[in-house]
């Protein structure tokens, strides 16, 4: 695959560059830091030496003619922080770009130490936006749209390889889990949550293991970057909320290639979930790359009543339904017209699999493909709309 111009942005300054595995954060540091140093801790030669002498890196920085240097999946060799932590103190106008693909070893050493000396920024799956006339919402929703499966010349096969990837590499080499057989259902079991409320006692009992083992190895999700919770938006709420978030694991593929399928499993439910599934990770893309004030949640109440997507920040109010249906009926809107009447400050859309724009009882009714192709960070929600 030809060069995608992506919509991430780096910093002047030192900064984190989290994101899972393959999605393009070594590339695009490769075509903007052509003349970086590059310490790459997944390669055994530099992982061994810099294991066993983290100071090292003290010596390459203050020899080098660069002024950049990265430090490719930080995570491996957790003690080269304190070192980069004294070299941003004391050699002014050295930058470095720390990447990693898991947070758990950082969250317990090194991001808490150099907070304020570097920012964290985060490079999400493709947008569809990026991908420009190549994208094709029906292709993407089977494959998902992380770079180093849509450029592989057998997505399937390396999306079935993914999730092994990472048990192999992230999971089982770093003993984040005693029961790797458990942890392994879990990935399974825990699917059938993707785009729905969070049941944790539910997912322990399909496991067959306690709720408290279930709460860590979502905790694990979360630091390898795999899933996200989106929870409730409960501002001004005026009717009884649900409290329990939303779990989606982070790229639609990623999340069929884990849903298992059977006779009883209806394909349309599985295609309901991927697509919803697909805009939450668009919208999660457009705000960490534009607006980062906004902040994604849901909203349902306990009488039933949903509306799957609120986006709310300083100049942004918006309540969206995700429908993966051709037409639309009433029923489709009675959570974004109750939404609205709580809320008359919001705007709604409501997100659908047919062909023409339409304007309903205030709800603009838009064809997915076509919101997905514009959705643009910077700017607005509706920027297309004219």
């Amino acid at each position: 695959m030809e060069s995608i111009s992506r919509f991430f942005e780096g910093s002047s300054q030192s900064y984190f560059l989290f994101g899972p595995r393959g999605t393009g954060k070594s590339t695009w540091l490769r075509q903007n830091y052509p003349d970086a140093v590059v310490i790459d801790l997944l390669a055994p030669e530099p992982f061994r030496r810099y294991s066993a002498r983290p100071e090292r890196l003290r010596d390459v920085a203050l020899g080098s003619k660069g002024k950049i240097i990265i430090i490719d999946e930080v995570q491996k060799v957790p003690e080269l922080l304190d070192v980069v932590h004294g070299l941003i103190e004391e050699k002014a106008g050295l930058q470095f770009v720390l990447t990693g693909s898991s947070a758990r070893k950082l969250k317990r050493t090194g991001v808490d130490l150099l907070a304020g000396r570097a920012i964290v920024k985060t490079m999400h799956p493709f947008m569809a936006a990026e991908l420009g006339d190549a994208f094709s919402l029906a292709e993407c929703l089977q494959f998902g749209l992380v770079p180093l499966v849509t450029s592989s010349s057998d997505p399937q096969e390396t999306l079935s390889s993914y999730a092994a990837l990472y048990l192999k590499e992230e999971v089982q080499m770093e003993g984040v889990v005693r029961n790797l057989g458990a942890f392994s259902r879990f990935l399974e079991a825990v699917s059938f949550s993707h785009g729905s409320t969070l049941n944790v006692s539910a997912v322990a009992r399909e496991c067959q293991v306690k709720r408290k083992t279930v709460d860590n190895y979502l905790a694990v999700l979360d630091d390898l970057l795999l899933s996200f919770l989106v929870p409730v938006f409960s501002r001004r709420a005026k009717r009884h909320l649900v409290s329990h978030p939303k779990f989606y694991y982070f790229d639609s593929g990623v999340f069929r290639s884990l849903r298992p399928t059977g006779p009883l499993d209806s394909p349309q439910e599985i295609d309901g979930a991927c697509l919803e599934g697909f805009v939450a990770q668009h919208l999660r893309g457009w705000i960490a790359y534009g607006d980062k004030s906004c902040n994604l949640s849901y909203w349902r109440t306990k009488s039933g009543v949903e509306v799957d997507f609120v986006i709310y920040g300083k100049d942004t109010f918006w309540a969206m339904e995700v429908k993966n249906s051709a037409k639309i009926n009433n029923k489709m809107l009675k959570g974004l017209t109750a939404f609205l009447e709580d809320y008359p400050e919001a705007q709604a859309i409501l997100l659908y699999r047919g062909y023409e724009r339409l304007f309903i009882n205030n709800i603009h009714c838009i064809p997915c493909e076509d919101f997905l192709r514009n959705l643009v960070p910077g700017q607005p929600v509706l920027s297309c709309e004219s």
